[in-house]
């Protein structure tokens, strides 16, 4: 939507490219340094992360969405999503054979090992990394289809129907194929891609309904404080989790890190591990959405 917007106000295909690049690698850059803060070990730096396959992401999605009309748009989720397949249960890992999905062994974990030795998120393995970044970007060009979709006038009712019988398909089809290609987040598998689909464009369906249907958007207010300034949240909550990582309660052997004193002290002392662990999280969220509000109530966007 951003990308037809600045077309439509002129810009060309060359200055969108140019745009689309300088901001992939500001958020890679940002995810960078998250990352290695407070202490920057060049040898032992994570390169990959959250934001970094999200750079990647949008850098080829974008450029693309830009480059390609929207029937080699399909085509193309339908290459990622099936040459993914091919490759993590046809191609044989030195050692393990073809098909091995278990964090060790794969082709992704391979491949990773191969080219990123010493910067992942564990010594043998990390959840965001290269090869799994091929799905990755087919399910943001998912996205972007739906929302090229959403911006044809078409009656309210109508679009929450189709939307919610996208999403009872595809949720339906990432099932049926999980039982080959088993649903899994940190492989990123194709299953978790089309059920995921599907479970977004139903809650987008239901979404859709209340708010451009019924008019009822009051309940959705804290997501628009989150989603005007994702980027701002997702670094600053990422920077205060970290520094309540390593500050310590109490001194010598009894030393604990404030985050880990404020959940026993504070929610699993009457909630229980499980759910303790449950409320903290919710209660740094909320603490976020305080913090985020007169942002989003004055009007600043802080953009990559």
């Amino acid at each position: 939507m951003s990308l037809a917007r600045r077309r439509d106000r002129g810009a060309s295909r060359s200055e969108l490219l140019r745009k689309i690049i300088i901001r992939s690698l500001v958020i890679i850059a940002v995810g960078i340094l998250l990352n290695g803060f407070p202490r920057y070990d060049l040898a032992t730096l994570r390169l990959p992360g959250v934001l970094q396959r999200i750079g990647l992401v949008y850098l080829v999605s974008a450029s693309v969405w830009v480059l390609l009309p929207l029937r080699a748009v399909v085509a193309l989720v339908l290459v990622l999503l099936s040459g993914y397949w091919a490759l993590m249960t046809l191609v044989p890992v030195p050692g393990f054979g073809p098909g091995h999905l278990e964090p060790v062994g794969n082709l992704a974990q391979y491949l990773d090992q191969l080219l990123l030795r010493g910067h992942m998120w564990r010594p043998e393995w990390d959840p965001e990394g290269l090869l799994s970044t091929m799905p990755a970007i087919a399910t943001c060009l998912l996205g972007a289809l739906t929302g090229e979709w959403l911006q044809h006038s078409r009656p309210t009712a109508r679009v929450a129907a189709i939307l919610l019988l996208a999403g009872v398909a595809l949720t339906a089809a990432g099932l049926g194929w999980g039982h080959w290609f088993p649903i899994n987040k940190s492989l990123w598998t194709s299953s978790y891609v089309v059920f995921t689909a599907g479970a977004a464009l139903i809650l987008l369906a239901a979404c859709y309904w209340l708010i451009e249907t019924g008019g009822v958007e009051g309940w959705a207010r804290p997501a628009y404080v989150f989603g005007v300034n994702p980027l701002l949240a997702f670094v600053g909550s990422g920077l205060m989790a970290r520094i309540l990582g390593r500050m310590q309660v109490g001194s010598g052997e009894g030393a604990i890190p404030l985050q880990r004193w404020l959940y026993e002290r504070l929610c699993a002392s009457w909630a229980g591990p499980l759910n303790g662990s449950l409320v903290y999280a919710m209660g740094f969220v909320g603490l976020w959405l305080l913090l985020m509000w007169p942002v989003y109530r004055r009007g600043w966007r802080i953009r990559a």
